[in-house]
């Protein structure tokens, strides 16, 4: 009897990994069923296409984070020299959809919002662009990142989070007006907060 119950156990938690690591089609499922409730506090219909894209950066960012946290141990332990890019800007483009790419998992994730009944390009549309860079200064930048995180060389970027990134522009009365970018206004499901840790800036 102790027997089944350790057998039980055993397979409960290897099943919650799946759900928050596994990259199967069920397991992106059920990954963002859970998010929609657990995290956005909704289910089915009652669910907002913004909802639907916080949900599944929170799958795919869930999947994300097992593999970067591994690899930050690993450099630790190794004591691994790293490469610090500093930059004023880093113009990323949309994450969503380059996560999935770089995880493999694209068609797996099409498939599953199809079966589960939503529009995939309608999630990925409600990505707000990180207002972080802009022009050439910034794309260089995240490509030389990119292209660290290809060769595998250990790396980390250091830059300014703009609250309010870059303007927009609007036309009022024939005349041209500067609007804020509020690129954070609905949250960013890609940050991991950590006030505690900051930095003065003179």
């Amino acid at each position: 009897m102790k027997d089944n119950k350790l057998s039980s156990k055993k397979v409960t938690e290897n099943q919650r990994e799946s759900i928050r690591s596994g990259l199967s089609q069920s397991s992106l499922m059920k990954a963002f069923s859970d998010n929609l409730f657990y995290m956005q506090g909704r289910s089915g219909k009652s669910a907002t296409a913004n909802d639907e894209y916080m949900a599944a950066a929170y799958t795919v960012r869930d999947r994300m984070l097992k593999r970067w946290v591994h690899s930050a141990q690993t450099y630790k332990e190794q004591e691994v020299r790293t490469v610090c890019y500093l930059s004023a800007e880093f113009l990323l483009g949309p994450h969503l959809g380059n996560n999935l790419i770089n995880l493999g998992i694209m068609e797996k994730a099409r498939k599953s919002a199809i079966e589960m009944g939503l529009d995939f390009g309608d999630i990925l549309a409600q990505e707000e662009e990180p207002g972080l860079g802009n022009g050439g200064l910034g794309r260089l930048a995240a490509c030389y990142l990119d292209s660290l995180a290809t060769l595998q060389i250990p790396a980390i970027g250091y830059g300014i989070r703009y609250e309010f990134g870059i303007f927009d522009q609007e036309i009022e009365n024939g005349w041209q007006v500067e609007v804020s970018d509020t690129w954070l206004r609905n949250g960013n499901p890609w940050e991991l907060p950590r006030p505690k840790l900051y930095f003065p800036v003179n």
